[in-house]
């Protein structure tokens, strides 16, 4: 099954919290996300269905080796275009915004060739 926009989202936020040390929490998500508890909640479960995180009382929210794959993936999108609009003359908060509207709709097969081509510039 692929993975939509939430999921990626959730698993993009899940990776972000978990650089910052500590657990991360479904609280954590939720207030970084902005969204409910039990929205949260409800995702945390079909992640975790989906093989993408493991989740338990004491150590919190873990992306599996597949969760984690994943979540890089979208990760490196986002900055990569984000760098990308930046250098052409973006500024900051709408390149980040454009590439986080991007960075789940294009193809593997665009996004390598605009990291290729970018790559040769940078």
């Amino acid at each position: 099954m692929a993975v939509n926009e939430s999921k990626e989202m959730y698993l993009e936020t899940i990776l972000l919290l978990s650089k910052n040390g500590g657990t991360v929490r479904s609280i954590d998500i939720s207030e970084y996300m902005g969204y409910s508890k039990p929205s949260v909640s409800r995702a945390m479960n079909i992640l975790k269905e989906e093989g993408y995180i493991e989740a338990d009382y004491r150590d919190g929210i873990i992306l599996t080796e597949k969760g984690r794959k994943k979540a890089a993936e979208v990760y490196d999108r986002h900055t990569t275009l984000t760098k990308m609009f930046e250098a052409l003359g973006v500024d900051k908060e709408t390149a980040a915004d454009d590439a986080c509207k991007i960075e789940h709709c294009i193809s593997d097969k665009t996004f390598s060739a605009i990291k290729k081509h970018f790559a040769k510039y940078n």
